[in-house]
């Protein structure tokens, strides 16, 4: 997948139990690459598992997402099926048949625990002070003031000295989840080519069928 520096951004789209579509901006953390199938990347996403996307997952693993490159004006939408990985473990128990990439890294034992504590490890300070705050979403009765007392950074474990660097680490690690993705379906369009391309790959098995459409 073609991917800019810069363009560290999508959008993922789930669906709650009532069928209602629900999308927000998330940021790119990286790729997996399952051994064996370097064709097979995964993507990298994070988010607090207090959120009701983790939900929304657990209603149905299947997202969307829309990604924008700028620099080369490429869009991909890709569908895939989505795993959490949180301080109560990986949901859904049972990988996907479609899913030969989370397959692949299971069957070679990947430490996923290890995965997500090494990407809180690299986010910043300031990032992982959100994961100290009251679930996202609820009301602040005090209005805007009431954030005035929450932790602005928040130290790895690692750094972590006193016993207060300590809680907060603890506390924002526990509420910290990531989101791994393994495409299914992908579309792209280069936008930058006239006339526009459109390119649709559809997994078939552990591998991939190209196939030309519409723009």
């Amino acid at each position: 997948m073609l991917t800019s520096r810069r363009a560290t951004v999508y959008q993922i789209a789930t669906v709650d139990s009532s069928n209602r579509p629900h999308v927000r901006s998330q940021i790119h953390r990286g790729f997996l690459t399952p051994p064996g199938l370097p064709h097979l990347p995964l993507l990298l996403t994070s988010t607090d598992s207090r959120t009701p996307k983790t939900k929304q997952l657990a209603h149905t693993d299947f997202v969307e997402l829309a990604w924008w490159i700028d620099g080369s004006a490429d869009q991909f939408r890709v569908l895939g099926r989505a795993r959490l990985v949180s301080s109560a473990g990986i949901s859904p128990a049972r990988t996907p048949p479609e899913c030969a990439g989370l397959a692949a890294l299971d069957a070679a034992g990947f430490d996923w625990e290890g995965a997500r504590r090494g990407q809180f490890d690299d986010v910043s300070e300031h990032m992982r002070a959100s994961w100290c705050r009251p679930p996202p979403g609820d009301v602040l009765p005090g209005g805007y003031e009431e954030m005035d007392s929450w932790p602005t950074t928040v130290k790895k474990p690692s750094d972590a000295r006193t016993e207060e660097e300590k809680a907060l680490a603890a506390e924002a690690l526990g509420n910290y989840a990531l989101v791994v993705i393994e495409p299914l379906e992908v579309d792209w369009v280069q936008m930058a080519i006239r006339p526009n391309r459109r390119t649709r790959f559809t997994r078939v098995d552990d591998g991939w069928e190209e196939v030309p459409v519409v723009p």
